[in-house]
């Protein structure tokens, strides 16, 4: 069974064929850093215009990477929720306009819930665990009982994560992205340089607006700190909020193994004290590679996959959305 998978709920522009749920034959990505760099954020409008010019050509490669043909695929899945208007209805457009012309069937798939499962790409996981999905636009804690079973038990209450990353960079001149830059500049820092406060909110949820803020009154408060200092000690307030509240999700529904995804889990310091933490409690953790991180075509198709077994079908008549289904 062959899945063509479209993902274009941002700024970037994935495709990739999957055989059986197992073998990768291609994933292609389109950034589109260098587009949005200039106004340190994405911007919606362009973000869908680029994704138009780029998904047709994209499909071609992907296809012709993978060795295979239209006709030789199996089911189109495509990201419809959650994530910027414009962006999600050029590729769900795209996936209907496909699924029509070939005959072919169309599985929606929730940007979440590929997160969540894009550790299955590389190696198997067992149930239950704990997923932690942290990017540009989302931070939301999952509970994970199985395929296509997930429940949310925190998210963030205003920010997401990879955002706050974003607006700091920022306001520290280190351009965008942010998330890379503040990982590079903390190496060279202090964490304990400036004491930022770190959101005590209710239950599993998070909050990073006001860690943001600090930052910014701190700059203006004390314009010759060392820029260094000041991100390391951003980022260890960050960190302490995501691998904190994760693990205590975990040990409060007896998960012993907990998932981390999405483009700011490729952050060093993260992943270091996520193995600190979780090893001291006797806990696994798992992280996929980079490449699977950050969006892509090819945790769409995973998802499709099961989901296509499982019997699942969207019409012709699939909409967006910009919240999740879970």
């Amino acid at each position: 069974m062959k899945v063509l998978g479209i993902e274009t709920s941002c700024d970037d522009t994935g495709v990739a064929v999957l055989e059986d749920g197992r073998v990768l034959l291609s994933n292609l990505l389109s950034s589109q850093v260098d587009l949005h760099g200039i106004f340190g954020g994405v911007v919606p409008e362009l973000a869908a215009r680029k994704h138009l010019d780029a998904l047709l050509p994209l499909v071609d490669e992907a296809l012709s990477e993978a060795g295979v043909s239209f006709k030789d695929i199996d089911c189109i899945g495509v990201t419809n929720r959650p994530g910027l208007i414009p962006s999600l209805l050029v590729g769900v457009t795209f996936a209907k306009g496909l699924a029509y012309a070939l005959d072919k069937p169309i599985v929606a798939v929730d940007h979440l819930e590929a997160h969540a499962f894009a550790i299955f790409l590389e190696r198997e996981v067992e149930f239950p665990f704990v997923a932690l999905v942290v990017s540009g636009g989302h931070t939301s804690l999952f509970y994970v009982e199985g395929f296509g079973s997930l429940k949310r038990l925190g998210q963030t209450l205003d920010d997401a994560a990879g955002e706050a990353f974003d607006k700091v960079a920022k306001l520290l001149g280190l351009g965008y992205p942010g998330g890379p830059a503040i990982d590079r500049v903390s190496k060279m820092g202090d964490p304990g340089a400036v004491k930022f406060p770190v959101a005590r909110t209710k239950g599993y949820d998070f909050s990073f607006s006001g860690v943001k803020t600090a930052v910014a009154v701190y700059l203006k408060k004390n314009p010759d700190a060392r820029p260094e200092d000041v991100a390391a000690s951003f980022q260890e307030a960050v960190v302490e909020a995501l691998v904190s509240k994760t693990l205590k999700a975990a040990v409060d529904t007896g998960a012993a193994r907990v998932v981390v995804s999405g483009g700011v889990a490729c952050n060093s310091r993260l992943r270091e004290r996520f193995l600190k933490e979780a090893g001291r409690l006797g806990m696994e953790v798992f992280f996929p590679s980079p490449k699977f991180c950050t969006d892509n075509g090819a945790m769409v198709a995973y998802v499709a996959t099961y989901r296509y077994k499982q019997g699942d079908r969207a019409s012709l008549d699939l909409d967006v959305s910009s919240r999740s289904w879970i």
